[in-house]
Protein backbone atom coordinates (compact mmCIF):
# COMPACT_ATOMS: atom_id res chain seq x y z
CA UNK A 1 0.00 0.00 0.00
CA UNK A 2 1.39 3.38 -1.04
CA UNK A 3 2.28 5.90 1.65
CA UNK A 4 1.51 8.90 -0.56
CA UNK A 5 -0.71 9.72 -3.52
CA UNK A 6 -0.47 11.74 -6.75
CA UNK A 7 -1.61 14.98 -5.09
CA UNK A 8 1.26 14.72 -2.62
CA UNK A 9 3.77 14.00 -5.39
CA UNK A 10 2.62 17.08 -7.32
CA UNK A 11 2.88 19.34 -4.25
CA UNK A 12 6.38 18.14 -3.39
CA UNK A 13 7.51 18.43 -7.03
CA UNK A 14 6.22 22.02 -7.24
CA UNK A 15 7.93 23.00 -3.99
CA UNK A 16 11.21 21.39 -5.07
CA UNK A 17 11.03 23.29 -8.36
CA UNK A 18 10.64 26.57 -6.43
CA UNK A 19 13.52 25.53 -4.15
CA UNK A 20 15.84 24.83 -7.08
CA UNK A 21 15.01 28.22 -8.63
CA UNK A 22 15.77 29.90 -5.29
CA UNK A 23 12.23 31.26 -4.90
CA UNK A 24 10.95 29.10 -2.02
CA UNK A 25 10.33 31.12 1.15
CA UNK A 26 9.82 29.87 4.68
CA UNK A 27 6.33 30.40 6.07
CA UNK A 28 7.33 31.68 9.50
CA UNK A 29 10.05 34.22 8.76
CA UNK A 30 9.75 34.61 5.00
CA UNK A 31 13.43 33.84 4.50
CA UNK A 32 14.71 31.82 1.54
CA UNK A 33 14.86 28.06 2.15
CA UNK A 34 18.40 26.68 1.69
CA UNK A 35 17.97 23.08 2.86
CA UNK A 36 16.37 20.50 0.53
CA UNK A 37 15.03 18.54 3.52
CA UNK A 38 13.20 21.65 4.68
CA UNK A 39 11.78 22.07 1.16
CA UNK A 40 10.41 18.51 1.19
CA UNK A 41 8.91 19.11 4.63
CA UNK A 42 7.14 22.22 3.33
CA UNK A 43 5.75 20.24 0.38
CA UNK A 44 4.46 17.45 2.62
CA UNK A 45 2.90 19.99 4.98
CA UNK A 46 1.09 21.67 2.08
CA UNK A 47 -0.12 18.28 0.84
CA UNK A 48 -1.48 17.45 4.31
CA UNK A 49 -3.36 20.75 4.33
CA UNK A 50 -4.83 20.00 0.90
CA UNK A 51 -6.04 16.58 2.03
CA UNK A 52 -3.39 14.48 0.30
CA UNK A 53 -2.47 11.03 1.55
CA UNK A 54 0.66 11.61 3.63
CA UNK A 55 1.98 9.80 6.71
CA UNK A 56 1.57 11.87 9.89
CA UNK A 57 4.36 14.24 10.81
CA UNK A 58 6.80 12.83 13.37
CA UNK A 59 6.10 13.99 16.91
CA UNK A 60 8.89 15.47 18.96
CA UNK A 61 9.25 13.90 22.38
CA UNK A 62 9.07 16.21 25.37
CA UNK A 63 12.43 16.88 26.93
CA UNK A 64 12.73 15.42 30.41
CA UNK A 65 14.06 17.79 33.08
CA UNK A 66 17.46 17.01 34.56
CA UNK A 67 17.38 14.94 37.74
CA UNK A 68 18.26 16.75 40.91
CA UNK A 69 20.91 15.16 43.16
CA UNK A 70 19.56 13.71 46.39
CA UNK A 71 19.50 16.15 49.29
CA UNK A 72 21.77 15.24 52.06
Amino acid sequence: MAKTDAKTARKVARVMHEFKEGKLKSGGTGRRVKNPKQAVAIGLSEARGAGGKVPPAPRKSARKPARKPPAG
